[in-house]
């Protein structure tokens, strides 16, 4: 379940308070009074046989008693009890409950949720604080207040003890809330189906997150997703400590469980990760004021130099880069500014700065887009009152919404003039580094909005050699061996089009180690192979640079020795003989993936070779990737540097790297048998890359696959061929890719055919508009176009149908548009029959959709396809038609 229901939890129009009491100390007690000492205007009930009136209100004894079941019920009573009270709510037509009960043993809690399905009761609990939802005055919470402002931020933590704390830190602040949500255990209702609601609610303009663990990573990653597309969403994600992974056979292995995964979550489903409390309001600040700006850069504008330094150098720290000032834009601020002043970033206007000369400097600023968002500094001084200065600028600062950033150094001698920027508008911070900071998140935020809109194909390139990697595979499961040999492993990355070292596999002895080298030809590498050896080097297993026989010979024989005396237990099965490749400007990467267990299969990038371990550059990702996101990837550890080139290195081919993690994506959406994949050393240098070593862990229960991937990659699988009016089209899900094809197809849409698809003739779209319709979330919406390919290769765009299900896949809306020129030639029933068709397949009930009443085209074929018109008095000019998608096709 996800938003069924959440309505009685956040907006009841009445509450019962199961276990309501007047004994000091209790939960029901606390909890009664709370809901009674707010502004809360619904009915209130207290329930309980042991008291028949409570602070002067009627008790009553059961559910079963009350006047009218609520639409909210508040559950304080002992874990024993709580299975049989949710199934006399459920029973009663209660819709929502709060189990703040905790102490629930496994059994109990499952007899709970058990009770709570038949009836779709949402839960929220148990062992939880409960909730506030300030605009209606309802606190259902045991919290030490109700004394809660309504706002705009809403916060969902898992920690209770942080609920209380958060109350009074946003008090303290005057911060108003549109709710504050304790999940506790969430047995039920879980951060994706609070995301979900909050995503849509008018009230919220910022989500803040506390979270401890996230599970249902799926889930949360398609309700942040769609909530980030919408609003700032800000978590603060408990435990940055590693944890998990000590028996691993891979590096890559290792980080499965680690918090370096959740940050790859985080960044892919674009929110943005804080550390502490007040950088979460902050970053709500922030990003609130300046969600829709795109600027590179800051310009400091300062009346004290000490100030602008420990700006700058928080700037440098935070690798926010402060904007040269333009020439013309510096001849201006020599025409209003002392000789002394600074003559760069930051603007030094010096200390004895009047009114006059801080509104010249910050006009000369805003006028020019090129100095970026500007940090008006001030420290307070007896030449003029800050308050004045404050009052002189507000007018060019109001104007300047978005674009200022405010720090006024001190408390009381500035706190009317931080409260008159403050009216205009303005974000303000406590010190310079608070605000450098902030500017940091924003630009980190943006990134992440950016990874967000990324969606990309499942393949990419030349198709794999899928039958020679599924052999790699199933040949080492059928021996019952969870590790593949050399030789295979090597074989399965060629398969996927990775360049890997020619490997040749022979018997455990010096003679045979000999004439395999002969063949490969002489430099040669020799490595033993033993499935007890995780890192062969660890026991000298590695020979390199072997130039003859006779080397080959004594390596070997060594080798085995070594095995023999520093782990007896170990089998060497075999001698792997590689020839050695001369690449002494390449970069040693490592590229690899496990399987999360919250978030499925991850790619890992970093510097390679033997001190992986200890030099630890590595980053993560969540698949499936294509070159943005993996290029992004890349650009998070110190090797992006080496590959750029440096000295007489020259830059790496780093296309070929890219593709290289593309690649791995792929196979991991191929192969649900791959748990671990490490390839070290990936060598990379301006000939392209070559993989000299690589380590595969499989697993029969196959947990990996595209089905594991959080973010569900592109359904390639659902492309289809058809005829159609004598010519052969592509019906497929639409791509990111598709942006340039889509445009032109908008462009050539008669301006009553945008009209009635858009209900708006405008004709061309916003970048970000046009990313929206090409850049979809494949697990909730869907887009078929129907593509045509000319002699001459170019794709044109002939129609397009989508839809777009709510959380619960119980409804789709629908919308279909076919190019002006080719219409009443039956493309948008074939347009139409493959959506329904993919919508039952999809278990979506039912789907409706918003119909101009002039449309009559469209009113005709949705009639022929067995829809419905639902007659509505307040749009007179559309109808609503619906389909019920479980009766079947129609005839």
């Amino acid at each position: 379940m996800s938003v069924r229901n959440l309505d009685f939890l956040f907006e009841p129009a009445s509450v019962a308070v199961i276990g309501a009491s007047d004994k000091p100390g209790r939960v029901g007690t606390t909890v009664w009074r709370n809901v009674r000492a707010g502004a809360y205007r619904g009915a209130a009930y207290p329930v309980n046989p042991s008291h028949r009136e409570l602070d002067g209100e009627r008790c009553y004894p059961d559910v079963g008693a009350l006047p009218a079941p609520p639409e909210l019920a508040v559950v304080c009573t002992p874990p024993h009890t709580v299975p049989g009270l949710i199934a006399s709510l459920g029973a009663a037509g209660v819709r929502a409950a709060v189990v703040m009960t905790a102490g629930l043993s496994a059994e109990q809690k499952q007899a709970m949720l058990d009770a709570s399905r038949p009836h779709t009761l949402r839960l929220l609990g148990p062992n939880c604080v409960g909730l506030l939802c300030p605009h209606i005055g309802l606190n259902a919470s045991f919290a030490h207040t109700s004394a809660v402002l309504p706002g705009e931020l809403a916060v969902v933590s898992q920690s209770g003890a942080l609920v209380t704390a958060l109350l009074d830190w946003t008090q303290s602040r005057r911060i108003g809330l549109s709710h504050l949500v304790s999940l506790g255990e969430h047995a039920d209702v879980d951060f994706g189906d609070v995301l979900d609601y909050l995503a849509s609610d008018a009230r919220t303009r910022a989500i803040l997150l506390y979270a401890e663990g996230i599970t249902a990573a799926p889930k949360f990653m398609s309700a942040a997703r769609a909530a980030a597309r919408n609003k700032p969403v800000v978590i603060v994600k408990a435990g940055r400590s590693r944890s998990g992974a000590q028996a691993a056979v891979s590096h890559t292995g290792a980080l499965a469980g680690a918090d370096v995964v959740v940050d790859a979550a985080i960044r892919r489903a674009g929110m943005l990760r804080v550390d502490t409390l007040r950088e979460l309001f902050m970053a709500a600040e922030t990003l609130s004021r300046f969600k829709g700006s795109d600027d590179a850069g800051l310009t400091i504008l300062t009346n004290g130099g000490g100030a602008g330094v420990l700006a700058a150098d928080a700037a440098d720290a935070a690798g926010v880069p402060l904007l040269a000032l333009p020439e013309d834009t510096r001849d201006k601020l020599d025409a209003i500014l002392p000789p002394t002043w600074s003559r760069g970033n930051p603007v030094d206007i010096i200390g004895d700065a009047p009114e006059a000369r801080y509104t010249g400097a910050l006009r000369v600023l805003l006028d020019d887009r090129r100095t970026g968002t500007l940090l008006f500094l001030h420290a307070p001084t007896a030449i003029a009152r800050s308050d004045d200065i404050a009052r002189a600028c507000e007018p060019l600062v109001r104007n300047a919404q978005g674009r200022v950033m405010a720090c006024w150094l001190g408390e009381r001698s500035v706190a009317q003039a931080r409260a008159i920027f403050e009216t205009a508008g303005i974000a303000d911070y406590d010190t310079p580094e608070d605000a450098v900071r902030a500017f940091a998140m924003l630009r980190t935020y943006r990134r992440n909005q950016a990874l967000l809109m990324e969606a990309p194909t499942a393949t990419e390139g030349p198709p794999p050699d899928h039958e020679r990697a599924r052999a790699c595979v199933r040949e080492a499961l059928q021996q019952g061996r969870t590790m593949l040999e050399q030789h295979e492993a090597m074989a399965l990355l060629r398969a996927y089009g990775i360049p890997a070292l020619a490997t040749q596999r022979c018997e455990p002895t010096p003679e045979a180690a000999a004439r395999a080298a002969s063949q490969a030809g002489f430099p040669v590498a020799v490595k033993i192979e033993s499935p007890e050896l995780t890192h062969k080097s660890d026991v000298g297993g590695v020979c390199l640079n072997l130039a003859d026989e006779d080397a080959v010979r004594t390596a070997a024989a060594g080798m085995l020795a070594r095995v023999v005396a520093m782990r007896p237990d170990a089998r060497v099965t075999a001698l792997v003989v590689q020839p050695m490749v001369s690449r002494p400007r390449a970069v040693e990467l490592i590229v690899g993936a496990t399987v999360d267990p919250a978030f499925g299969p991850v790619v890992l990038f970093g510097s390679g070779g033997k001190s992986v371990e200890v030099v630890a550059d590595r980053a993560v990702a969540l698949p499936p990737l294509n070159r943005v996101l993996a290029r992004d990837l890349v650009s998070r550890t110190a090797a992006s540097r080496l590959l750029a080139g440096y000295r007489d290195h020259p830059p790496a081919q780093l296309d070929a790297v890219l593709d290289v993690l593309v690649k791995v994506s792929q196979l991991l959406a191929d192969l649900p048998e791959v748990a671990e994949l490490d390839i070290n050393p990936l060598l990379a240098d301006d000939e392209g890359v070559i993989a000299v070593d690589a380590r595969v862990r499989v697993t029969p229960a196959a947990t990996a696959g595209a089905a594991r991937f959080a973010i569900r990659p592109y359904p390639a699988e659902l492309s289809r061929t058809l005829d159609w009016q004598g010519e052969r089209l592509v019906l497929r899900p639409i791509r990111p890719e598709d942006a340039a094809v889509h445009k032109a197809f908008l462009e050539r849409l008669s301006p009553l055919d945008l009209r009635l698809r858009f209900f708006s003739s405008r004709r061309t779209l916003a970048a970000s508009e046009l990313a929206r319709l090409v850049q979809i979330d494949y697990a909730r919406e869907m887009a078929f176009v129907a593509m045509r390919e000319p002699a001459q290769g170019q794709h044109e765009l002939l129609g397009v149908v989508r839809c777009a299900c709510d959380p619960d896949n119980e409804e789709a809306e629908f919308a279909v548009v076919v190019r002006s020129d080719l219409q009443r030639r039956g493309l948008g029933r074939v347009l139409m029959d493959r959506l329904l068709e993919y919508l039952r397949a999809h278990g979506t009930q039912r789907v409706v959709g918003e119909v101009l009443n002039e449309n009559t085209g469209m009113r005709v074929l949705l009639r022929s396809l067995g829809f419905n018109a639902v007659p509505r008095v307040a749009h007179e000019d559309s109808q609503r038609f619906t389909l019920d998608l479980r009766a079947g096709p129609a005839p």
